[in-house]
């Protein structure tokens, strides 16, 4: 287990290297710069900007520079945002999104692992059909939509709840739903075939004859195994709804991660966009190595290597 560990950790730190070396040449390979939308700047404003951030060296001078901070955990300032430091930035924002992110993902799960064993114990059944038509709608519909649809139907029309920011609980609803239901359908898919696989096998039919109720065979012996691949989603589900929720946070105006990614790549903020790069790359890395572990946890005949 540790030398899988190990190893596992060896190539994520590969992996991000990678990705933070791709996306500081190509970020650098787009044409403009960070302080080209500043009003009426001279050149020597310009000549003086980029020396004191460094971007007037070569660019490999500033890879290796950047590189080496970056390790030492410093991203830089911000380019746009005076007097603020990415890591700082991070460390607002990221909260925000993580408590929205955790609630979607909790909702998902939750919802979703039911479901998806009563379609498969109802299979062919009315229940069955309409739960799969609720699940392949929530696949197929965007997420913006869910966003328009709640916040017009029960923001703007009904007006039960509140459309903007995070104030209080109720502000969490509809994002939450918003962000949840493309999760829920997929755990729901994913949770019925893979319960339906495991209904089929030996094991099962083995318990049955012996003479176990349903309710133990389905705790016992079903629901252990047909999770699995829900634990496997769940690890770049939990990643990607807690830093990837942008679009719902632009619409209902919440201050999380999401706004400040975006903004710092319409405004060409650097050290924002590698910093956010890396710190979203490494909770999906590492995400993906601990579903590997869980796995083991959950099923022990499960061999790492």
């Amino acid at each position: 287990m540790v030398k899988y560990i190990v190893k596992r950790l060896g190539i994520a730190v590969v992996t991000i290297w990678v990705v933070a070396t791709l996306t500081f040449f190509l970020m650098n390979m787009v044409p403009g710069g960070p302080f080209l939308s500043e009003k009426a700047i001279s050149p020597k404003a310009m000549e003086a900007l980029e020396a004191k951030y460094g971007l007037d060296k070569p660019l490999s001078q500033q890879y290796v520079t950047y590189m080496t901070d970056a390790l030492h955990g410093d991203f830089g300032d911000s380019l746009k945002q005076r007097g603020r430091t990415v890591m700082s930035i991070i460390s607002t924002k990221f909260p925000v999104s993580a408590k929205l992110g955790g609630l979607a993902v909790l909702t998902a799960f939750c919802i979703g692992v039911p479901l998806g064993c009563i379609s498969a114990l109802n299979r062919g059944k009315a229940l069955d059909n309409i739960i799969i038509v609720i699940a392949t709608c929530g696949i197929a519909v965007p997420s913006f939509v869910i966003c328009t649809l709640l916040m017009y139907t029960l923001g703007v029309n009904l007006k039960i709840l509140p459309t903007l920011g995070l104030a209080s609980w109720k502000h969490y609803i509809m994002p939450v739903t918003a962000l949840a239901f493309y999760p829920t359908a997929y755990i729901t898919r994913l949770m019925r075939s893979s319960m339906l696989d495991v209904l089929g096998q030996d094991y099962m039919r083995t318990a049955k004859a012996k003479g176990l109720g349903m309710t133990v065979s389905l705790f016992k012996h079903a629901l252990r195994n047909a999770i699995l691949p829900v634990v496997t989603y769940m690890g770049p589900l939990l990643a990607y709804t807690v830093t990837g929720s942008f679009i719902v946070e632009k619409i209902f105006t919440i201050p999380g991660l999401g706004g400040e990614f975006i903004g710092s790549i319409t405004n060409r903020d650097y050290t924002v966009i590698m910093g956010t790069t890396i710190f979203l790359a490494t909770l999906m890395i590492l995400m993906n190595v601990v579903v590997d572990i869980v796995y083991k946890i959950v099923d022990p005949r499960i061999k790492l290597k």
